[in-house]
């Protein structure tokens, strides 16, 4: 039976490169997926491109080309990512370009188009999904709107020959199961596969997750060769199995337990798993230890897509401004707290207009609350964070901080002090037929 090899290039848009060479030079691959965006990724890089047209997409592309297509020409290694964020076509222009540097004439490159839908939900004004209210309560501070597009743009690329195809927000699992129904043949409405390949989709779309990344916990969970983790494969059968596996001598674990746990990474109901493609149902999934880093999937299927496809928007949600100050040294921990409260107070006597504000003592309780082993802390860090409506209250955030250094307990150090604009995301869901995928060509 055809089988057909699809690798993880990445798992989000900072990821390592290496383990991606190692995958198009030893993994024999059909095709290589980078998946790059996170959920406010687009709106930054649609904040990006507001200030320079040519920006807006993945900030690793250029390394990423470089480094990845001389071996995938040479292995006949077609490449599938969303790295084009807000801008596509900038990114296909940049690939292209860095193509015939490389000496590469005659490359193509497709990129799709679409899924900026904006203008759509200014006019719809959608309820939103993750909160009360629809739209037009952030309708004046929106920077996007980005729709999850399907296979449908990639399956048309692959089938015009492109070598590379670039999009902008798609499902993370249609980046992989596009080249399965380009390779195989799959119906639109072949709910069955179309679930398997989301499954498998899912299981790679955050790359290294799958092999002991974000997953490693010392005397638990204890995985070997994190510093050289390799990233892994799946290969996929026409009926939706696989083998999933990595390049062998690369660090990391590819097991039952690594695969279970992606399975259920950030799915709220395993039986209903919404795609853009598919209604995905992870429930008779099935894993089988085949071999060292070896392991087979059966199971998985699907009902009908809805109506409807989820969109992103992003929005500017005020400011946050930001101090920290360092404490070492017998009573740390005390003068870090008086530290705080003085800067408590002075915001107050300033009357700085502050939505939220944390105020933490790094080292002794600022990820994890709850009780501590006696004994006294000997190096802190006071943090004082909070949010605003203007960026001059949120610098003043800051500044204050800063001043305790000299203002307040005795032995502070390493003062530093940040403020920033909010970029937000809400969802909300929009009929799908106003989201018109379109699909563009460009050659080395």
């Amino acid at each position: 039976m055809k089988t057909i090899r699809i690798g993880a290039g990445s798992g989000f848009g900072g990821d390592r490169i290496e383990p991606a060479v190692e995958l198009a030079e030893k993994g024999e691959l059909d095709y290589l997926v980078f998946e790059c965006l996170a959920e406010r990724t687009t709106a930054l890089a649609q904040q990006a491109r507001l200030q320079d047209p040519n920006a807006g997409y993945d900030r690793l592309l250029d390394e990423r080309m470089r480094a990845v297509l001389p071996v995938c020409r040479r292995n006949g290694v077609r490449i599938v990512s969303n790295m084009g964020a807000a801008n596509p076509a900038g990114a296909a222009r940049a690939i292209a370009s860095i193509a015939r540097e490389l000496g590469f004439a005659g490359m193509k490159v497709a990129y799709a188009l679409g899924d900026d839908v904006l203008d759509q939900v200014r006019e719809t004004s959608p309820a939103l999904t993750d909160g009360p209210g629809a739209f037009g309560a952030i309708a004046h501070r929106a920077i996007s709107a980005n729709a999850y597009l399907g296979v449908g743009p990639i399956v048309e690329a692959l089938a015009g020959g492109a070598d590379v195809v670039i999009t902008g927000r798609v499902g993370d699992p249609a980046l992989f199961m596009a080249p399965l129904v380009h390779e195989f043949g799959w119906r639109e409405d072949d709910w069955e596969r179309l679930g398997r390949g989301a499954l498998i989709g899912h299981l790679l779309e955050c790359g290294s997750q799958l092999t002991g990344g974000f997953f490693a916990d010392p005397g638990v969970k204890d995985v070997a060769g994190l510093a050289r983790l390799g990233f892994p494969f799946a290969e996929v059968d026409a009926d939706g199995g696989a083998v999933l596996g990595k390049v062998d001598g690369s660090g990391g674990e590819l097991s039952l337990r690594t695969c279970k746990e992606q399975l259920l990474y950030e799915v709220h109901d395993p039986a209903r798993y919404i795609q853009p493609d598919v209604v995905a149902d992870f429930t008779s999934a099935r894993f089988e230890q085949m071999a060292p880093n070896r392991v087979r999937l059966t199971g998985g299927g699907g009902s009908a897509r809805t109506d409807s496809l989820k969109v992103t928007i992003g929005y500017h949600d005020g400011f946050i401004g930001e101090g920290q100050i360092s404490y070492g040294g017998t009573g740390a921990e005390s003068r870090a707290r008086l530290a705080l409260a003085i800067v408590e107070e002075r915001l107050r006597m300033l009357g700085v207009a502050v939505s939220e504000l944390r105020m933490d003592v790094i080292g002794v309780d600022s990820v994890y609350r709850g009780p501590r082993p006696d004994g006294e802390v000997l190096d802190v860090r006071a943090r004082v964070a909070g949010r605003t409506a203007t960026l001059q209250d949120a610098q003043r955030i800051g500044r204050e901080v800063e001043a305790v250094w000299i203002n307040g307990p005795a032995g502070g150090g390493g003062a530093t002090w940040s403020a920033r604009q909010v970029v937000a995301a809400a969802s909300a869901l929009l009929d799908r037929t106003l989201a018109l995928p379109s699909v563009h060509w460009l050659e080395a």
